[in-house]
């Protein structure tokens, strides 16, 4: 795991430039990674639900935070002191009745995050096919099956994820 994060981090800075030509990366970054092994299926699951709730709870204050700061003008330390102390509720009412803003229609992509799972993939490609007897091949078209991760925006926390995908916690997988 040591090795993955320390590849994301330099891979980070090395194509920096290419997402983000004229924004000057500002600072080194830092990234952690962790392994680890779960007594059963209940438990992994549990966590993975905390983990994308604590991304929503993570993700709402920010969307709030920001817009104190970007559409009201208020500092960070106004914005942050303003916070200070506040439930779902209240920062769910900030954003609808200061910016027009209802959380629950934000993308889905910000409220639960990104799950990657391995997922089976047709991957079409065109290939040059020669028969021992041919001087020219043939283009053909080709569907391999691979199997890749493939992001997915959606809620893990009810049972419908597991049901869709029972794959995941297969013993066998």
């Amino acid at each position: 795991m040591t090795h993955v994060a320390s590849q994301f981090a330099s891979s980070y800075v090395f194509y920096w430039r290419d997402y983000f030509e004229d924004q000057p990366l500002l600072y080194p970054p830092g990234f952690d990674g962790r392994v680890i092994v779960y007594p059963n299926n209940q438990t992994l699951k549990d966590y993975l639900s905390w983990r994308q709730a604590d991304c929503h709870v993570n993700n709402l204050y920010n969307t709030v935070f920001w817009a104190l700061v970007q559409q009201s003008g208020l500092t960070p330390v106004q914005a942050q002191e303003r916070l200070q102390g506040t439930l779902a509720a209240d920062k769910n009412e900030i954003l609808f009745s200061e910016f027009n803003i209802n959380y629950n229609n934000e993308p889905l992509m910000y409220r639960k995050g990104t799950v990657l799972i391995w997922q089976k993939v047709g991957e079409v490609t065109t290939k040059e096919v020669k028969l021992p007897a041919e001087i020219e091949g043939k283009k053909m078209v080709v569907t391999r099956t691979r199997i890749k991760p493939v992001p997915l925006y959606c809620d893990i926390i009810g049972d419908a994820f597991w049901k869709e995908h029972p794959e995941i916690l297969d013993e066998d997988s």
